[in-house]
């Protein structure tokens, strides 16, 4: 596999946590440094550990595992931005006063691990295209690091612009991923 074409695969794989960051950043009313690296470190660590577990186990479950990937991701993102929805019509005093944080080790984990189990469909595959693990794993998590903490912070920047009720924008984000995995599975 070649240097340019391992790019586009980590590029297109990190499209769903790009579109998830950008939509916290929408939804924040403050993006502080902590949260740009914990953006980064999250989607980008989830995304480069994926293909390595796929490479790891793709021998013996590949075809299983592929093939309910995406069901999973989708199930995944859809919960979550349900749960951002309702989140977003709560009065702002009765989130605070629950006490759950949006960006809490939990939440930050369910995400990226939402937003890179098609990864791990990928590692069953690196080795068929002849790619690396390495410079693969290094490649996808990076890209989705760099990717996902952009767009963190253009985010931020549109809800600045556009108001504090663009909150819901992100739950609908995760909700429109998430059908949208369903339904091409469905479909094919």
């Amino acid at each position: 596999m070649t240097l340019g074409a391992l790019a586009l695969l980590a590029f297109g794989l990190a499209m769903d946590a790009a579109a998830v960051s950008a939509a916290r950043g929408v939804a924040c009313a403050v993006v502080r440094p902590r949260h740009v690296v914990m953006v980064a470190a999250f989607f980008g660590g989830a995304q480069a550990l994926m293909p390595a577990v796929g490479w790891a186990i793709g021998a013996r479950v590949g075809g299983y595992v592929a093939a309910w990937a995406p069901w999973l991701a989708g199930a995944l993102l859809l919960v979550l931005g349900v749960k951002m929805l309702r989140e977003a019509r709560a009065r702002p005093e009765d989130v605070e006063a629950d006490g759950r944080d949006p960006w809490g080790l939990g939440v930050m984990a369910a995400l990226a691990v939402a937003t890179s189990v098609d990864a791990l469909a990928v590692g069953f595959t690196l080795p068929m295209l002849g790619a690396a693990l390495a410079p693969a794993v290094a490649m996808i998590g990076g890209v989705t690091a760099v990717t996902s903490a952009a767009a963190l912070l253009a985010g931020r920047r549109l809800g600045a612009l556009l108001g504090p009720r663009l909150d819901a924008a992100g739950g609908l984000v995760l909700v429109a991923l998430g059908v949208r995995l369903l339904w091409s599975r469905a479909l094919g």
